[in-house]
């Protein structure tokens, strides 16, 4: 007598859940969920060999009582006896998946000078951060930065990660970095020189291939003062007339100011609030001292400004 008893298929989900479908005259339908596969398993009397078959093309070494599918499409299943009969091909089960949605890395940045006060040509630094707040990895990240006229690059510091360039021509920095995983991140270090007074505005943008859900945190822009002043680092109070004070230009516009001096072991020598551009060194020695000098900007707040400054009195 001819085996041609029929099979039928049916499926679990490899989690806690279990799912089976019923043999019936037409075709059965499963999801498989994101990340996840399901068990197939044929029903069929006496048998002792299977053969898996999806989309009409028989699958090598699929030939157990269970199948693993992690692909969505149409899967039948035959059943073979001891003798070598086959069953008839089973109704087909049709597995779907859902959509793979866009990857995507949600990359921030922010750019941040140092908090000490600059004054024009004085040199300053700029902290430039790039984070990935995830979900998922985030894949050649281009960091942009334009220095405005205002600035000259003194020194492009060697990032963390990546690499980074700078373009004379367009004063443009472009940092590069291969990869940043979920939670990953990453600094350069930029010197720039204060060439022009005020308040000097610049924008740091970043960019990923991933899609980004979070478009508001892709640029940061850093308001930084520069005063207009100039701070000597000599002065030559013997007596000529000339050069004799230390004298500051542009001091005169910030009324609200204190100058205070240190000699090399860290002791006051001169303070003043509200200093005038008159001090004459005293009866201090030549040689090299300290000087640590707030004022008020526009803006209502403090700077600080601080350096050293070389006394010489021969003729």
């Amino acid at each position: 007598m001819s085996y041609r008893r029929k099979s039928f298929v049916s499926g679990m989900l490899l989690l806690s859940a279990t799912a089976c479908f019923a043999q019936s005259s037409g075709s059965a339908t499963a999801n498989i969920p994101n990340g996840s596969s399901l068990k197939l398993r044929a029903n069929s009397v006496s048998a002792v060999s299977y053969q898996w078959i999806k989309d009409e093309l028989t699958i090598p070494g699929a030939t157990q009582e269970e199948y693993q599918a992690f692909v969505p499409g149409t899967y039948t299943v035959i059943s073979f006896n001891a003798e070598g009969c086959a069953s008839d091909i089973s109704p087909p089960l049709v597995l779907t998946a859902d959509p793979v949605g866009p990857v995507s890395a949600d990359v921030m940045i922010k750019k941040q000078s140092e908090s000490k006060g600059v004054s024009i040509n004085n040199t300053f630094e700029y902290t430039i951060q790039v984070k990935n707040n995830g979900a998922g990895a985030a894949n050649m990240i281009k960091v942009h930065d334009v220095l405005p006229n205002e600035l000259s690059l003194e020194d492009l510091g060697r990032p963390t990660l990546g690499f980074a360039n700078y373009n004379q021509g367009s004063k443009t920095i472009v940092w590069e970095i291969v990869k940043l995983e979920n939670g990953q991140t990453a600094d350069l270090r930029i010197k720039v020189k204060a060439l022009n007074p005020g308040m000097i505005s610049n924008t740091a943008t970043v960019t990923a291939n991933e899609q980004d859900p979070n478009m508001s945190n892709n640029s940061s822009t850093d308001l930084k003062s520069v005063t207009n002043i100039t701070i000597p680092n000599v002065f030559t109070p013997n007596g000529d007339g000339l050069n004799d004070t230390f004298t500051i230009p542009g001091l005169e516009f910030f009324e609200a100011n204190e100058l205070t001096m240190f000699n090399r072991w860290g002791s006051t020598v001169f303070d003043k609030k509200g200093y005038k551009n008159d001090w004459d060194g005293g009866q201090l020695n030549e040689g090299t001292y300290f000087y640590l000098l707030k004022i008020k900007s526009a803006s209502n707040k403090w700077e600080v400004y601080k350096g050293f400054i070389t006394i010489i009195r021969g003729k």
